[in-house]
């Protein structure tokens, strides 16, 4: 019975996907050969930023087919739209703004089984600049050693302008270099891990143009005070 309910879910996982696909090359000139980089297999955290909607389905749809889930804000399921779409894609509902240990749960489950979950650090859209990251990332990647990688996005803000005037978007994609948290001796409390959380955002700003630095103009602090660049296989 089982394996009766899951192929007519997996058909509709690779129609809709492929679909989208198909739409979103004709709406946009992705540039994403970078994503390349990111490993075939095994749990890895990919720490992104966040300016729109539109990077859910790209980068989705151009990480097929690894299996890839993201933390994504329990709203979304209200939507007519992207709630079917994010339970398609077996996306995690988060609480914002509290400590959700469901979610938490989840991301650690599917990073065990070798997944890739994508988490946007700041937490909510930031139409452009970089806002300040939030440590849940960290407590995530320490909790599973999962290794991290940044993935950044731009060049997408007009989408929408560009549609109503039947002009293609540039949505380019950059990957920068995996690595792992190595935070040093000693316990590593809240403001530590804020402090991760500032050197992961500093790895993401560096990959993109100084226009979208936003709150890490400054590029403090510097990668390699708390993380450390790793190869993956």
């Amino acid at each position: 019975m089982g394996s009766r309910t899951r192929r007519p879910k997996a058909l509709a996982h690779a129609l809709v996907t492929s679909a989208i696909d198909g739409l979103l090359h004709i709406l946009c000139r992705i540039d994403a050969a970078e994503m390349k980089r990111i490993p075939a297999t095994g749990p890895l955290i990919l720490v992104a930023n966040h300016i729109s909607s539109l990077e859910v389905p790209i980068v989705y749809t151009q990480l097929q087919p690894r299996p890839a889930t993201a933390l994504a804000k329990a709203e979304t399921w209200e939507h007519p739209l992207f709630g079917p779409l994010a339970s398609l894609w077996g996306a995690i509902p988060l609480h914002r703004g509290e400590a959700d240990a469901e979610a938490f749960r989840l991301g650690l489950e599917a990073l065990e089984q070798g997944k890739i979950l994508a988490v946007a650090p700041e937490g909510t859209r930031s139409h452009g600049t970089l806002q300040r990251g939030l440590p849940g990332v960290v407590l995530l990647a320490q909790r599973s050693k999962a290794p991290l990688m940044p993935m950044v996005y731009y060049g997408h803000e007009a989408f929408r302008d560009n549609v109503r005037r039947l002009r293609r978007t540039d949505f380019h994609v950059r990957v920068g270099k995996p690595f792992v948290i190595d935070p040093g001796p000693g316990r590593v409390n809240g403001e530590a891990r804020q402090a991760i959380a500032d050197e992961i955002m500093v790895r993401l700003a560096s990959l993109m143009p100084p226009a979208y630095h936003g709150v890490y103009a400054s590029l403090t602090p510097a990668p390699g005070t708390y993380t450390r660049d790793i190869t993956l296989n």
